[in-house]
């Protein structure tokens, strides 16, 4: 599995994407910060409720440089049935990549052997394609997209921000931290 500030892995897959098929990369996303939302299945009963919202929030991240890449091991056919049978994944703007062989999902550890399908995933990875942050739920237990953006927020901001540092419930306009050096091993 991969770790924070390493390479995150590119893949080449299918996706289903704007009423079409595509073959796309993580590489095709260089030079913008990438969210992978991986999730377990199409059809399901979170899964919709957390890709909803997540359209929903979508020019949001956008706005921020960042694009949204959906990842299930269903197919990109499944994809395109769930996207014409359901007026929440209709929404879906984002891509919506296709992980039959569970080969993405294993590269970023979210995979269930057992099952074949994966947990739920959130990465994200910077412009240059290191993980910067990732949190992974067990299936039961749906994320937050406002907690996703902020997190891109402040990510950005300390990309941007060299030697400042987030603290807890950090908000865009709140007060950062600077870490002093002079402090290590004295606390």
């Amino acid at each position: 599995m991969i770790t924070i500030n390493e390479k995150a892995p590119d893949f080449k897959e299918k996706a289903y994407i704007n009423d079409e098929i595509k073959t796309i990369s993580l590489s095709d996303y260089k030079g913008k910060w990438v969210v992978l939302f991986f999730y377990p299945a199409d059809f399901t009963f979170i899964c919709p409720t957390e890709l909803g919202e997540l359209a929903d929030h979508y020019a949001e991240i956008k706005k921020l440089g960042a694009e949204v890449i959906s990842v299930s091991t269903d197919t990109h056919f499944v994809h395109k049935a769930w996207h014409d049978n359901s007026s929440t994944i209709k929404k879906i703007k984002f891509p919506m990549l296709a992980d039959p062989t569970g080969n993405v999902c294993k590269a970023y550890g979210t995979y269930i052997n057992e099952e074949g399908i994966s947990l739920r995933g959130t990465f994200l990875i910077d412009p240059k394609g290191i993980l910067k942050a990732y949190e992974i739920h067990d299936n039961s237990i749906g994320r937050s997209c406002k907690e996703l953006v902020r997190k891109i927020h402040a990510a950005k901001f300390v990309a941007e921000h060299g030697g400042e540092v987030c603290p807890v419930n950090w908000e865009p306009g709140s007060k950062t931290l600077k870490p002093s050096l002079d402090l290590v091993g004295k606390i």
